[in-house]
């Protein structure tokens, strides 16, 4: 990590890179391009002053962690899906590909069925090869993986975002931007400032970040990344508000009564 910069991670996700083109191309910026597992798994250790992190990462290192109330991907109709190749019922010695330990699909996951044990960890993006190849019966997709799985050949078993929004009546918390409490109080304020400006100045000159956002989604087809940033970017991403910060209270209390944090 470079000193005397802001060593900023996030992922490669159009969602992400959108939201962080205006802040990455400042000087004293240092960015750290990772899937979110891997930042999630960097928080623990407290590699970075600002990270992206899943909502389920985040409640378990909230002490070291300050969240930023801009930067979420929360909303309605954006959570992770259950999907399988031949649409048969889950039971409890069913294989699940789970895109890591400390996803919020995989909290979601526990909450909607604390009998899937056989939980396979690996990156989001070989979920569908596993379940394609039978390695898992069923796999818990995100990102780009909702807009692609139907014309791939598989069947949505369980959408958790439905689950979750019929059940608690709130927007799903998904991801998150956190600053660590090192940087003191002034320093976040003034990162949650420029942050809140990026994200602005994305949603008033989207043009202007293209290029990034292409650059670090090369595999991805155009009408992809434009559906992947309208589904995960939203009012809730400028400002959590009371609306936003009610749902992330309602996943807290869910997790601790599962016994999951």
């Amino acid at each position: 990590m470079q000193k005397n910069l802001v060593n900023i991670g996030y992922s490669t996700c159009p969602n992400d890179t959108f939201i962080f083109f205006k802040l990455a191309k400042q000087a004293d910026i240092c960015t750290h391009l990772h899937d979110v597992e891997t930042l999630n798994e960097w928080a623990f250790e407290e590699k970075l002053d600002v990270t992206k992190l899943s909502y389920h990462a985040w409640l378990l290192v909230q002490e070291q962690y300050e969240l930023l109330q801009c930067g979420s991907a929360l909303g309605r109709g954006c959570g992770p899906l259950v999907i399988s190749k031949n649409g048969k019922p889950l039971t409890e010695e069913s294989v699940i590909a789970v895109p890591g330990k400390y996803t919020t699909a995989h909290l979601l996951l526990r909450l909607w069925n604390p009998k899937l044990k056989n939980r396979n960890f690996m990156p989001f993006d070989q979920i569908m090869d596993a379940v394609e190849s039978g390695k898992a019966d069923a796999g818990v997709i995100i990102h780009e993986g909702r807009f692609v799985y139907e014309e791939q050949g598989f069947q949505c078993l369980e959408d958790l975002g439905d689950w979750w929004e019929s059940t608690t009546g709130q927007p799903i918390p998904l991801g998150c931007i956190a600053a660590h409490k090192r940087l003191g109080p002034a320093k976040i304020a003034e990162i949650e400032q420029r942050l809140k400006a990026s994200i602005q100045h994305a949603f008033d000159d989207p043009e202007s970040t293209k290029d990034y956002v292409k650059e670090h989604a090369q595999e991805l087809a155009d009408e992809v990344t434009t559906e992947h940033i309208k589904t995960y970017v939203n009012d809730f991403t400028l400002d959590l508000g009371d609306e936003g910060r009610a749902a992330i209270e309602a996943l807290q209390k869910m997790a601790k009564e599962a016994g999951i944090i």
